[in-house]
């Protein structure tokens, strides 16, 4: 397999869990909610697998335990922002406070105060068959089950917010919240519904990264890797075909990173660290496309 094969695929691997985390986040900008918390729901999400997978033996009770602990986090941030109508940013910051010292507690509980976790059930990579023996794009058809999973997820998503009922209220809530009010639409349950999702794929982006991307758990192992998602947000210009771009983009720059690491081992490895944040602050500055932001986006709606 060339060189290049190689890269794709760790490409589109980086890329999911920035994918899976923006699709989610998308549903709630466009609602009118900005999720700053997103670091700490994903952050939750990629413990949550890890306990689950080693408690239960399955990779798959560790996803669905990842995304309930993310739901119920963002059930929080619902919780203050909507019925609370607490200052949005202000909300997700403390998420973020939240989660970093009850994921750092709940580690050292189940797995002591070292924090050596034992071997624990993972994604495993599955080829396309025909597909995956491809020259040059081969790799990217042999990865594990959510990487095909989320970018499947992209044109439903895309279809869902464009052509139907609910992506019409959920962008005429983050526009037009008081005209929404007015002719009867639920204008507090959409938006906590947008929340509850972001908290779902958060936690599935979580979990892939500890358990698809990486097989194990860190403390803070998220690395700002959810304010990169609302960048994704941001530069694919509130859509989830343009959130692929932006992943796809992001994924690229990490996995750069790597090969770097591994081509010039002179040069200290926390240069190579700083590309992705480098090149999403580029990718923000250079970005000019009229944008879809809602109009009331990060303000709350007060009946």
């Amino acid at each position: 397999m060339s060189a290049l094969s190689v890269f794709l695929g760790s490409v589109v691997m980086m890329a999911t869990t920035y994918l899976l985390a923006g699709l989610g986040a998308v549903f709630g900008e466009r609602a009118g909610i900005v999720n700053i918390g997103i670091e700490g729901l994903m952050l939750t999400g990629a413990l949550m697998a890890v306990v689950g997978s080693y408690t239960s033996g399955s990779v798959w009770v560790g996803l669905l335990l990842a995304m309930l602990g993310s739901m119920l986090l963002a059930a929080v941030f619902a919780c203050f922002t909507i019925c609370l109508h607490a200052n949005q940013t202000v909300t997700g910051v403390a998420l973020n406070i939240l989660a970093s010292g009850l994921t750092v507690l709940l580690f050292r509980t189940v797995f002591g105060l070292n924090g050596m976790i034992p071997q624990i059930d993972t994604f495993e990579a599955l080829e396309i068959p025909v597909l995956s023996g491809l020259p040059v794009v081969g790799a990217i058809f042999g990865q594990p089950l959510p990487v095909y999973l989320a970018f499947v997820l992209v044109p439903v998503c895309q279809f869902v917010m464009n052509r139907t009922n609910l992506g019409l209220k959920i962008r005429s809530v983050g526009n037009h919240p008081k005209a929404c009010d007015t002719v009867g639409l639920p204008v507090y349950r959409i938006q906590a519904g947008a929340i509850l999702f972001t908290g779902l794929m958060s936690g599935f982006a979580g979990a892939f990264l500890s358990t698809g991307q990486l097989s194990f758990f860190t403390e803070g192992m998220v690395a700002g890797r959810g304010y990169m998602v609302l960048a994704a947000v941001a530069f694919g210009n509130y859509s989830p075909l343009g959130v692929m771009a932006a992943a796809l983009l992001f994924g690229a720059s990490e996995a750069l990173q790597y090969r770097l690491q591994v081509a010039y081992p002179v040069i200290p490895t926390e240069l190579y660290a700083m590309l992705p944040y480098i090149i999403t602050l580029f990718a923000i500055c250079i970005y000019r496309r009229k944008s879809n932001r809602p109009v009331y986006s990060g303000r709350n709606y007060l009946r």
